[in-house]
């Protein structure tokens, strides 16, 4: 397994400057480096082949995530919203090439956050969402790249809120390219196991992403890691490991994600980024079993 984290654990808006973060994440330990895919369109060629080129020199891998705004939803019943999703990834798709990056997830077959103030038609949206995410993964197919279907809980979405629903949904799309995304933040709210719930993606399963219960780092909580890094061995699951961690108020990214208070408890940046390196550590040594 490779072992990365999100940049914006350290941000308050969404998108900005990726490129200095390669170094860092490096230097503490991780393998990977996740990116937002929200500014990628209006993100210049020369930089996006610039952060692919200091990834490579790095060693480091990039991945994307992201939550599609609603102008991007595929699920819409509205065929102008769908091919304006299709566009849009289109663009980021050609952007994250330059980079070398080829996998994306999040809830990309829906939007994010969800409005639950609209109504909601969970079975016609499912058949809408299954259709644009086939298209999609067609297009992303021609960069070689790889979509994560992520199992969010059902206060942020409503199509796939579980671990067997992600499954029932990838099994329906049926595309090589489209696999189940997990989070441990999600599944702790959703499943009734986390063993049972990584058994259930079993080799469906392609790529995976670590928080406490409370968005903390790995580590700082009471997630049972030992007993999901044993699940993630029993399913021979050698892919991505990305932590997302949010302690910051503050910013778009605070009010999104909902952090409401000083999860850091007034920590300094030199302090969180020591604790960053000793929770990778700490995941690494846990999932590898030693």
């Amino acid at each position: 397994m490779k072992y990365g984290i999100y940049y914006a654990f350290w941000e308050k808006q969404w998108g900005g400057e990726f490129r200095p973060y390669v170094k860092k994440v490096r230097d503490l330990g991780f393998d990977i480096l996740e990116i937002s895919c929200a500014t990628l369109p209006q993100t210049p060629d020369s930089e996006m082949v610039e952060l692919g080129q200091l990834a490579k020199e790095a060693g480091i891998t990039l991945t994307a995530g992201y939550g599609p705004a609603p102008c991007y939803d595929l699920s819409s019943p509205d065929p102008s919203v769908v091919q304006n999703g299709l566009h849009f990834y289109r663009q980021v798709f050609a952007k994250m090439a330059l980079a070398d990056i080829h996998f994306v997830g999040g809830g990309l077959y829906s939007h994010w956050p969800v409005d639950f103030s609209k109504p909601i038609d969970k079975q016609a949206d499912w058949q809408r969402s299954v259709n644009g995410v086939r298209q999609l993964a067609d297009m992303a197919a021609g960069f070689d790249i790889t979509l994560g279907m992520e199992v969010l809980n059902r206060f942020e979405g409503y199509l796939l809120t579980c671990a067997a629903e992600g499954v029932a949904y990838v099994k329906e799309v049926d595309r090589p390219n489209v696999k189940v995304m997990l989070d441990t933040f999600h599944m702790n709210i959703e499943e009734d196991s986390f063993t049972e719930a990584i058994l259930t993606a079993g080799d469906a399963l392609g790529h995976f992403h670590i928080g406490e219960c409370n968005r903390k780092l790995p580590g700082q909580g009471r997630i049972p890691w030992e007993e999901i890094g044993s699940a993630l061995r029993q399913i021979g699951y050698d892919g991505n490991v990305v932590m997302e961690p949010f302690i910051l108020s503050g910013g778009q990214v605070g009010q999104d994600i909902k952090v409401w208070r000083d999860i850091s408890a007034g920590k300094s940046p030199a302090q969180i980024d020591r604790e960053t390196a000793e929770s990778v550590a700490y995941v690494r040594r846990v999932f590898e079993g030693r």
